[in-house]
């Protein structure tokens, strides 16, 4: 069996600390084994590695997100970038015609889609064995992995499976996609099960789908679309439509942990970085990201978490809402980002006189380089502030250490390679704020 983990996702739910470009599979705060903690994603594929499923992984990633991905995940698995969010169901697709393009993956083989932003226990994973065997004895052309609801949650789909059957599968009868708080109660008394986002077919079962689309079975002809395709969620553009589906019931831990509330009782303590809870704070949950203290007197059942990016205050039941105040103001600029080869912060942008001057921190992991590029419309200057590695301008290379200082002028050829962890101040004055948006 090939496992396809989808790696999409903006998380802006968990905002500020996530979004479109560090999404939340990569923010590094659960509890590690070792003690330390961990990302979504590095826990995900360090199950399913222990399950023993990982010699068949590929990962599908935004394009932007490709390197990033590469680095959460220890550049163990192949990672394959899309040009564009699509969708799941297209993410899925791309990564099923990698398989068959790369001679990894046959018609008749089975392919599992999972998502890579999940919280589960290790029995999860280990279930994923008994899926070619089940569709085989169910004679089923595809297989869903549920999960009984906690609660009448608003915020999941629902599977409502046959009843009277006691076996390992169920028919599915039907599907509900994030109802209210009173229809997930009913649902809840149909037995329905939470949808974990995780489906096995054949790989034959998706090309059938593509052909129905009118879509290419070809991975470069597919990708060549993508610009031009709408979003397709895999549950609308096959789970619903599906005549021969099976769903198998998961007993244990199972939570997706797409908001504040459902994340804060997983993290290791009640305050990570500067700053406390003091008083009556029961049930509230601080996260501070930045240099400065956050302290929270007296106020019960919030979550306090500070960034680059903002500030959020707000009870734990209501902090979904920021997602709708997020998209009133889509037009604002991320301030921190992650990359493949370490993170930047914006740490002030001023217009006016010779153009836009922007001041960033940029932070580079050891061994790890930013790629040669030319900026025609911006000069900068590069200050070492700790750690030591090598600049090259032009292909002149000068070794660098804390205090060193770097001109480039416009129209030149520049990089910098970490040969420990470094920071650095870069000082950029644009002709337009058009220039060096893209730290990846």
């Amino acid at each position: 069996m090939h496992t396809i983990l989808l790696c999409g996702g903006s998380g802006q739910r968990l905002w500020p600390l996530s979004g479109s470009i560090r999404s939340k599979m990569f923010l590094q705060l659960l509890p590690a084994p070792d003690g330390g903690t961990e990302s979504m994603l590095g826990r995900v594929c360090r199950q399913l590695a222990h399950a023993g499923l990982d010699e068949s992984l590929l990962l599908v990633a935004h394009q932007e997100q490709a390197a990033l991905t590469q680095r959460y995940t220890g550049s163990r698995y192949p990672v394959i970038g899309e040009p564009c969010k699509r969708g799941t169901f297209t993410a899925a697709a791309l990564g099923a015609l990698h398989l068959l393009a790369a001679g990894k993956a046959q018609p008749e083989d089975i392919v599992c889609i999972a998502p890579a932003d999940m919280f589960a226990d290790d029995g999860f994973f280990r279930q994923f064995h008994q899926f070619e065997d089940i569709l085989a004895a169910s004679q089923a052309e595809l297989l869903l992995l549920g999960t009984g609801p906690a609660y009448p949650s608003e915020q999941y789909g629902y599977i409502v499976p046959a009843q009277g059957d006691s076996g390992v599968y169920a028919p599915v009868l039907s599907f509900a996609e994030k109802p209210d708080v009173a229809g997930a109660r009913e649902l809840m008394r149909q037995q329905a099960l939470w949808n974990c986002g995780v489906f096995a077919s054949r790989l034959s079962f998706l090309l059938e789908h593509l052909e129905r689309l009118g879509l290419p079975a070809e991975s470069a002809a597919l990708t060549a679309l993508y610009p031009g395709l709408p979003v397709r969620s895999f549950d609308k553009e096959v789970a619903e439509r599906s005549t021969r589906a099976v769903v198998v019931r998961h007993e244990g831990e199972w939570s997706d942990l797409g908001s504040w509330d459902t994340l804060t009782d997983r993290l290791p303590s009640q305050v990570i970085g500067e700053g406390g809870l003091w008083g009556e704070c029961g049930n509230s949950q601080l996260i501070n990201e930045l240099g400065i203290p956050l302290h929270v007197i007296g106020v019960p059942g919030i979550v306090a978490v500070a960034s680059p990016d903002g500030i959020l205050i707000a009870g734990r039941k209501e902090a979904n809402l920021i997602k709708d105040i997020l998209m009133e103001n889509s037009a604002k600029e991320m301030r921190y980002g992650e990359t493949g080869w370490g993170s930047y912060t914006v740490l002030d942008r001023e217009s006016g006189g010779p153009g836009v001057v922007i001041t960033v921190m940029l932070t580079l992991l050891a061994d790890h380089d930013i790629s040669e590029r030319v900026c025609p419309h911006s000069a900068k200057t590069w200050m070492i502030v700790s750690g030591h590695g090598e600049v090259s301008v032009n292909g002149h290379a000068s070794a660098a250490a804390a205090g060193g200082s770097y001109t480039i002028a416009r129209g030149q050829r520049h990089t910098v390679r970490a040969f420990s962890p470094m920071k650095l101040i870069e000082v950029r004055i644009s002709e337009a704020d058009d220039d060096g948006k893209d730290y990846g």
